[in-house]
């Protein structure tokens, strides 16, 4: 019987794939420590599993939802209010995520690295260190791999 932690790595693994998402077991990782393994409230109204912020014009035609979130600000967390996109589902979030990356490729040189990327590892610490102003988000990815990685090529 899986864990919920798991069922949450299998289910997104598996949107990930679906969603074309490169490295799609790192990405279903890297969801699980954005989104609280899917239990944070822009997971669960959202469908937001990478704390995508709205843009303009807001995709998906949403851009009322306003939440708070925890960014690393110069040198210390901070709370701060932001309009997040609502998603229709898992898959479409992976998938505006890879768009995203492909897309602003040219002005994060980090993003263009991680979409080359010959390993998980190397992607995530790539796309990490632009991704999110967590300092430590790329470990915490790897941890959470390192402890489920098996199972999710089990998958």
């Amino acid at each position: 019987m899986l864990t919920a932690q798991e069922e949450f790595l299998a289910k997104a693994t598996q949107a990930a794939s679906t969603a074309g998402h490169i490295w799609p077991e790192y990405a279903a990782c890297e969801a699980a420590l954005e989104s609280g393994w899917g239990t944070s409230k822009l997971a669960v109204r959202a469908n937001n599993l990478f704390g995508q912020k709205q843009t303009a014009p807001p995709l998906y035609g949403t851009g009322n939802l306003v939440l708070p979130t925890r960014e690393f600000l110069r040198g210390e967390w901070v709370e701060v209010v932001a309009r997040w996109i609502s998603f229709p589902d898992w898959i479409a979030c992976f998938r505006s995520r890879m768009e995203m990356l492909e897309r602003e490729q040219g002005e994060y040189p980090a993003f263009a690295a991680a979409l080359r990327a010959t390993t998980g590892e190397e992607f995530v610490r790539q796309v990490s260190s632009k991704w999110s102003t967590d300092p430590e988000r790329a470990e915490k990815v790897l941890e959470i791999y390192g402890r489920h990685g098996l199972m999710l090529h089990a998958a």
